[in-house]
């Protein structure tokens, strides 16, 4: 069986977990790490070289699988590296800072046809998006209405001195790091969005990123949707209401490293006129978060069998960036302020 020389640039937290459910892949084999922060040799009780160079480490290491979990200022060039050196790449969200960084990317995609490019959506991969995806698939409840979602933080991560505060590096702030995961769900249940209201603002934390964004939405199919990506929760929080002509789904929750974002659920309950507004409920508790393992077996499958990237292509990361930008130039203070572009 042929297994695959993988690189990882970029060795944070992400960076670890990453390597963590590499390992459980038979195909994949880590041969390789990189990040700033480490000395290079070998990491300890593994026969896996450290670099602190991501470029060093492309050009001398004969990957056949990159994965880009640095930072956002860097991911898209790293990520052109890795295909022009003959490499899968995996990538971390965001894309890049920008849409001009990602079509950088998806124009050396495009000469390199035969290699297999996808983006770490993992939110995807929860089971209860999987099962809340295959009820509404399904139209036992009819089509949907509306949906209304809240995705946030008690703060800005490292507010003060980390990189996700400082707009050079970043791109953005709360919409661009945590709410693209919810812009992503958003594409995923309403389809592409035709009309976007919005409110983006930096009022409490004074960061020159965004600590809220707010969105009022219409999709091409008509569906209404409600957004706000926001670090002024003081609590961690997700929350996706899905409402359709013959009930409604509420995912709750979402299963992360931190533990923070409370149990994982997904609530059903049926339109039933006659119940007063009180309608029967089933609630389903999820246990545990496969969404990495499996996101990263499904990329393995395609690079090993030759099979096109569905979920997290290119194509599909530019799409829900440009999402977040057009909530972003929608303001038109923000817009002006920032010089936000969308092509």
């Amino acid at each position: 069986m042929k297994q695959y020389r993988v690189g990882i640039a970029g060795y944070g937290v992400v960076g670890r977990r990453r390597h963590q459910f590499i390992n459980q892949n038979s195909l994949l084999n880590v041969v390789s790490v990189c990040d700033v922060t480490l000395a290079e040799g070998k990491l300890e009780r593994e026969d896996v070289r450290v670099y602190t160079d991501y470029q060093k480490m492309i050009r001398e290491e004969k990957l056949d699988i990159l994965f880009v979990c640095l930072t956002n200022d860097v991911a898209a060039h790293a990520t052109i590296l890795g295909l022009k050196n003959g490499c899968h790449v995996f990538c971390e969200k965001p894309p890049g800072r920008n849409l001009q960084e990602v079509s950088e990317v998806i124009k050396n995609e495009n000469l390199n046809p035969h290699l297999k490019l996808k983006y770490g959506f993992n939110h995807r991969y929860h089971d209860s998006v999987r099962e809340a995806l295959k009820i509404v698939n399904s139209g036992e409840y009819g089509k949907i209405i509306n949906i209304r979602g809240v995705y946030g933080k008690s703060n800005i991560v490292s507010v003060e001195n980390g990189w996700r505060a400082n707009r050079e590096i970043a791109g953005g702030g709360i919409l661009l790091d945590q709410g693209i995961h919810m812009v992503d769900l958003i594409r995923l249940f309403a389809g592409e969005i035709d009309e976007i209201k919005s409110y983006v603002s930096n009022s409490y934390w004074n960061l020159e990123v965004e600590d809220n964004a707010f969105a009022l939405m219409k999709s091409n199919s008509g569906v209404i949707i409600q957004f706000q990506s926001t670090a002024t929760e003081w609590r961690h929080r997700f929350n996706l209401q899905i409402n359709l002509e013959k009930g409604t789904l509420v995912l709750s929750g979402i299963l992360s490293g931190s533990k923070s974002y409370g149990q994982e659920t997904l609530t059903i309950y049926p339109q039933d006129i006659q119940s007063g507004g009180n309608p029967k409920t089933e609630t389903v508790n999820y246990l545990e978060d496969n969404s990495w393992r499996d996101e990263i077996n499904e990329f393995a499958k395609c690079v090993n069998e030759n099979i096109p990237v569905q979920t997290g292509s290119s194509s599909d990361a530019y799409e829900t960036l440009k999402l977040v930008y057009r909530i972003y130039f929608e303001d038109t203070e923000w817009r002006n302020k920032f010089n936000i572009k969308v092509e």
